[in-house]
């Protein structure tokens, strides 16, 4: 190659000259120049010199030709070294995926890593990602970079999401061939099945997938998969929960609901207290400033850590100077419910209020001037003014004789209780749910919501308490008693509560020094 191009540059400089051309005829249409036009006029044998530029036109063409024709030789064919290569890392990854077990995603696939006993809520797969799992059969016909495995954690705790299913939760982990033999247990994986919102599943994995599944049901129960060989076994758990005892205690200014806040109470708790002795005293209209109260209560701790509130194990109000208490007690057939100190039924036939903590508008009055018609009219009931939606509920036990609109009533529910007592619920916005006629409602149960409905200026309730007919004041109508304890438990009772007793009596006498000082 450099001969030719120094021959070149030589030849180009006068020191080679071409070799003779003799001329016997030209065809001028296939000449170009005027100097291959006086070689056709020359003598015959004349010897003449080929110009300059021609001659490195000429060259340069020849070195492009040279250059193309070097460049095809050394151009690798397809089956060279380099497709060995890859063939030979496509084989060495088969080799190393199939020793593993491991399947490998390829690296566009969100990758879930985790470390020991962490927890992961599965998120929904995006629009723009795409997932693809390649396994040992698929891996020949694929160039890839192997991964690191998807989970690499022993545990992995998932929290249900709104929308998931055991289905969509095996298979963004990976795990979906499993997910057959789980189903298969039949009613063993009934649970499994219908899965929840903020339930938890905890995976232990192990050399041949799943080893143990573990499904919490509540707080307390859980239901436990196990490998066995080809197939999985179930085991219900149940694990105790630690109850400590608390004390709360409060002096009202201004509401209950605040007092209760103030002395570290869940709206639960204060609630709760609310209804032990909602047959006893109206929130709504008998509270008054310097009212106090006294909790025994539990707390419900797991592994140390608290879960959540338990049962009010004794109480204490005083309401206007007088004292009422309650205790809780589980009699010899397993019935759980709050007795007086002589054992008496906190849980009376009647509620005094059909509405939580609500003030009222309006008392039972028959001189009433009604503020719609303008007028005098009497007002046979007692209204509990709140705001529309808020819940209404059944002051007893009864059944239902009438639901729908009622003249000035509008939305309108009316309950028979028995022989002797009817209660009724006026203006509401809608009914609950199970109310029709002749539907039998409990005591405490939700029947409808207030509202404005009928001849009513705002959203309010009017409540009707009749006797044999006869309306009565609610506030003030002498309520039917609750049976009391049988004789026979009446000594099991009072050896239950004596440890109460003297809790109340302590912390209610501290909590009276402490107001006094």
């Amino acid at each position: 190659m450099v001969s030719l191009v120094k021959f070149i540059d030589q030849w180009v400089q006068g020191r080679y000259f071409m070799p003779k051309i003799e001329v016997n005829s030209v065809d001028y249409n296939s000449l170009i120049g005027a100097d291959f036009k006086n070689i056709a006029s020359s003598k015959k044998g004349v010897i003449h010199h080929v110009p300059a530029y021609i001659l490195v036109a000429t060259a340069l063409i020849g070195i492009l030709i040279v250059s193309v024709v070097l460049a095809q030789t050394y151009q690798p064919s397809p089956n060279t070294s380099y497709l060995s290569a890859i063939a030979e890392l496509t084989k060495t990854t088969k080799q190393q995926n199939k020793d593993s077990n491991l399947k490998i995603a390829l690296p566009l696939k969100p990758v879930i890593e985790q470390s020991q006993s962490q927890t992961i809520a599965l998120q929904g797969p995006s629009e723009n990602k795409q997932e693809i799992i390649v396994t040992n059969e698929t891996i020949d016909e694929l160039e890839i970079i192997p991964t690191e495995p998807i989970i690499e954690a022993a545990d992995v705790t998932v929290v249900v999401n709104k929308g998931d299913t055991l289905s969509s939760i095996f298979s963004k982990l990976d795990i979906h061939n499993e997910l057959t033999r789980i189903l298969n247990l039949g009613k063993q994986a009934k649970p499994f099945k219908k899965i929840y919102p903020g339930q938890k599943l905890h995976f232990t994995f192990g050399g041949d997938g799943i080893d143990k599944l573990e499904l919490e049901k509540s707080i307390t129960k859980s239901l436990v998969l196990y490998r066995d060989n080809d197939t999985f076994i179930t085991e219900e758990t149940d694990r105790e929960l630690d109850r400590i005892s608390q004390v709360a205690t409060g002096t009202i200014n201004q509401s209950l609901f605040l007092a209760g806040q103030d002395a570290g109470m869940s709206d639960g708790l204060i609630m709760g207290l609310a209804g032990i002795f909602g047959w006893d005293i109206d929130f709504a209209l008998d509270i008054r400033q310097g009212d106090s109260f006294t909790v025994v209560y539990e707390e419900l701790f797991l592994e140390g850590e608290k879960v959540d509130d338990g049962n009010i194990i004794a109480a204490e109000f005083v309401n206007n100077n007088e004292i009422y208490r309650a205790y809780r007690y589980t009699d010899s057939n397993d019935k759980t419910e709050y007795y007086s100190p002589d054992g008496k039924s906190m849980r009376k036939p009647f509620m005094r209020t059909p509405v939580d903590l609500a003030r009222i508008s309006s008392h039972f009055n028959l001189k009433r001037k009604h503020p719609v018609l303008n007028k005098i009219r009497a007002h046979k009931g007692v209204d509990y003014a709140a705001s529309t939606g808020t819940a209404i509920k059944a002051t007893g036990d009864g059944k239902v004789v009438h639901r729908g609109r009622k003249g000035g009533y509008g939305n309108t529910i009316i309950l028979r209780h028995g022989n002797t007592y009817t209660t009724l619920y006026a203006h509401m916005s809608k009914y609950a749910g199970k109310t029709g006629v002749g539907s039998r409602v409990k005591q405490g149960q939700i029947i409808g919501y207030i509202g404005s409905t009928g001849l009513a200026t705002g959203p309010h309730l009017h409540y009707e308490f009749r006797v044999n007919g006869v309306h009565r004041n609610p506030l003030k109508v002498k309520l039917p008693s609750a049976n009391p304890l049988p004789d026979s438990e009446m000594d099991r009772f009072q050896a239950s509560i004596q440890p109460m007793i003297v809790q109340l009596d302590a912390y209610s006498q501290n909590a009276l020094v402490m107001r006094d000082l």
